[in-house]
């Protein structure tokens, strides 16, 4: 379970971080809508890819993938924060906290290994 939901987890977030960094029209707009600068888009988009590397890092070393989940979970706990403030609806912020919560479990499932980063 926890080898599926790594590499679920780094497919969706080294896609969602790609467009982002590429800028691709629905995640320009996306920030936009939100009342965030291009830059952070960005920011973002690295950030994601930081935490994908550390998920790929984790298939040899479980500590990477600790670290990379709780990366990636704090980044979509954000984005559900910043849907709220933006008084999207529910469904709108749904996507993200349901991704927040699948990186948490990860985590959780490797945090045994979160105090031996970066071994």
């Amino acid at each position: 379970m926890v080898l599926v939901l790594q590499i679920l987890l780094a497919l969706a977030f080294a896609v969602s971080g790609l467009g982002k960094v590429a800028g691709i029209k629905m995640q320009v707009e996306n920030f936009g809508k939100l009342g965030l600068p291009q830059w952070f888009r960005v920011v973002t988009g690295l950030l994601q890819l930081v935490g994908v590397a550390g998920l790929v890092v984790g298939f040899w070393r479980d500590s990477w993938a600790a670290w990379g989940a709780v990366l990636i979970g704090v980044i979509m706990l954000g984005a559900v924060a910043f849907h709220l403030r933006a008084k999207d609806k529910f469904s709108a912020a749904a996507p993200a906290l349901v991704l927040a919560i699948l990186a948490i479990v990860l985590a959780a499932l490797v945090g045994s290994d979160l105090g031996d980063f970066p071994n």
